[in-house]
């Protein structure tokens, strides 16, 4: 595919100079206060912008959890000093320009809810682009693009998928590939959206230092760190220009969780549940999905896009994962499960009605890989699918006694691309594959870093499982999937470096699935340019572009101090 890797390591800095650079990025930054009379803020008159280094909207606007005639709007307001609560207004356009105006509200934030501010609304048209845009303090947010689900007959759909957006590790210019495109109907974000570590030798490198500088465990951590991510220019851009559909995995809580644990919390960090309840709550507050009655016991919930696509968001953390086991025999305990047995229900009945109503094709988002990563008796990983056989053999039989066809994974958490074929065992059956699996490589999470390594990880991989098409280690990106009736084509999107803003992407594979075959046929060319695709989200307006640097280079500030000290 021609790219060039540029990665270049940074030397290496003394550890002082890069808590000095910390320091500096925790920091409120030093700015003139924006002064407004309070009895404007309540009354909520006609707000103009203003150049002013007090932005009010420096953690972006989003939207999520499409319906039919619904949508979630979401962004954060940043008070001035001492505020409880911050008076706002909404706005919801059907152009670009903001002319068109077909709803408007108002509304309090307050610091219970870290001056978030997430609005479920409703009364829209099916199928439709939005835009919307909020008002407070005497400031204008940027202009957000959202849509709704469509209805009746789909004859096209373009999706894309990715996961695992580890700040610190390096740049998001995967999130920046995904704004440029205006032709996406919705894109699945599969968890490990932040990352909970504190990331202090990859800080080094990248000069990207998370906030706060340790791990999250509390509730004020884990607000900081989704408002460190939101800060990020290019997820901003992304959010702005494409209705997301969220799911969480471990490190929005803490590594290889499960229900009652995880891996990485230890007993002095304090109570685990009080660490998952400050966690499940940050993320609420910080992102835009429609809040569940009981977050904590799972966030799943589905998406019906006409009779073309039936999405389901599934939950393999937090609603009913059994701990991980630690041998063989405890893991081949048949009553264990990854996603509780009331998903599996929920999921069983969601494929079975999709069928029955016409539903062409039938995606599952999740996290964790599902196919054999090693064989049935020797799997290789305990966290994925392989460490709940019994939990994958149940789906597997829904999928078979319903007769569901066109199930198609969508999985991250695993920083690599991957196509496979889904088989009770791959190594011992020669029937034709119950399923199919689509791996997206991470928007910055390091896979393998060494290039030829890479190569002859993936090579030793394809002679050891003959259900594996295709597999890359290397690296970071999406997968865009075009979806007809006919057919879905899976393509790998890619770039060649997250280590600097400065990159190259390039389509590193692309795949066809044919209606009615689980089976992959190599694709013929990438998908052209959608001629109908709606006007993207407008940027930043002229007057407001210096406020894509209202926080500087942490990499900067660490040479900068180095050199003075």
């Amino acid at each position: 595919m021609g790219l060039q890797c540029r990665c270049h390591c940074q030397a290496r800095q003394w550890r002082h100079a890069f808590f000095a650079a910390a320091s500096l990025v925790a920091m409120p930054l030093t700015r003139r206060e924006f002064l407004l009379d309070s009895a404007s803020v309540t009354a909520l008159p006609g707000l103009a912008r203003r150049q002013t280094r007090n932005w009010v909207f420096q953690h972006g606007v989003a939207s999520g959890d499409p319906l039919v005639d619904g949508v979630i709007i979401w962004t954060r307001i940043t008070p001035t000093t001492g505020s409880r609560q911050v008076g706002f207004r909404w706005q919801l356009f059907l152009d670009p320009q903001c002319r068109q105006l077909v709803q408007q509200g108002t509304g309090f934030t307050h610091a219970q809810r870290d001056f978030t501010v997430k609005l479920d609304i409703s009364g829209l048209q099916p199928g439709c682009s939005y835009y919307y845009r909020f008002e407070a303090l005497g400031q204008q947010s940027d202009v957000g693009r959202t849509r709704t689900l469509p209805v009746g007959q789909l004859q096209h759909l373009r999706l894309a998928f990715t996961s695992c957006s580890n700040y610190a590790q390096g740049y998001f210019n995967v999130y920046k590939e995904l704004a440029s495109r205006t032709d996406l109907d919705a894109v699945l974000h599969l968890g490990d959206y932040i990352y909970e570590y504190d990331n202090l030798e990859a800080s080094l490198n990248t000069g990207r230092v998370h906030c706060p500088a340790h791990e999250t465990v509390s509730l004020q951590d884990y607000r900081q760190r989704h408002a460190c991510y939101k800060r990020d220019a290019d997820l901003q851009a992304v959010h702005r220009q494409h209705v997301f559909l969220l799911i969480w995995d471990d490190h929005e809580v803490a590594n290889n969780a499960w229900r009652g644990g995880a891996e990485q919390h230890q007993p002095q960090q304090g109570s685990w549940h009080a660490r998952l309840s400050a966690a499940v709550q940050a993320y609420l507050e910080w992102m835009p999905v429609r809040e569940q009655p009981s977050p904590t016991q799972g966030l799943y919930r589905s998406f019906r896009f006409a009779d073309l696509a039936d999405v389901a968001m599934l939950d393999t953390r937090l609603a009913g994962r059994d701990q991980p086991a630690d041998n063989k025999a405890e893991r081949d305990d048949p009553t264990r499960t990854l996603l509780g047995y009331r998903q599996e229900r929920w999921l069983s009945q969601q494929l079975q009605q999709a069928q029955q109503q016409g539903v062409a094709w039938k995606l599952l988002g999740q996290q964790v890989m599902m196919a054999q990563l090693g064989s049935n008796s020797r799997p290789f990983n305990y966290d994925q699918w392989d460490g709940y056989p019994a939990a994958r053999s149940r789906l597997f039989d829904a999928i078979e006694q319903d007769a569901i066809e066109n199930v198609v994974v969508l999985t991250g958490d695993i920083h690599s691309s991957w196509a496979l074929e889904l088989h009770r065992d791959p190594f011992a059956d020669n029937r034709r594959p119950l399923a199919l699996e689509l791996v997206t490589p991470a928007v910055s999470s390091p896979g393998i870093d060494h290039q030829a390594r890479a190569r002859l990880a993936a090579s030793s991989l394809q002679a050891l499982l003959p259900h594996l098409e295709f597999v890359d280690f290397y690296y970071r990106g999406y997968v865009l999937l075009d979806i007809t009736p006919t057919r879905l084509q899976a393509e790998w999107w890619v770039v060649d470096t997250v280590s600097s803003p400065r990159y190259q992407s390039d389509c590193l594979r692309c795949l066809q699935v044919p209606a009615g075959q689980a089976v992959f046929q190599p694709a013929v060319s990438v998908s052209p340019a959608h001629a109908q695709a709606p006007e993207p989200a407008p940027g930043f307006a002229p007057e407001l572009a210096f406020l894509r640097r209202w926080q500087p280079s942490t990499q900067q500030a660490s040479t900068d101090w180095v050199a003075k000290n």
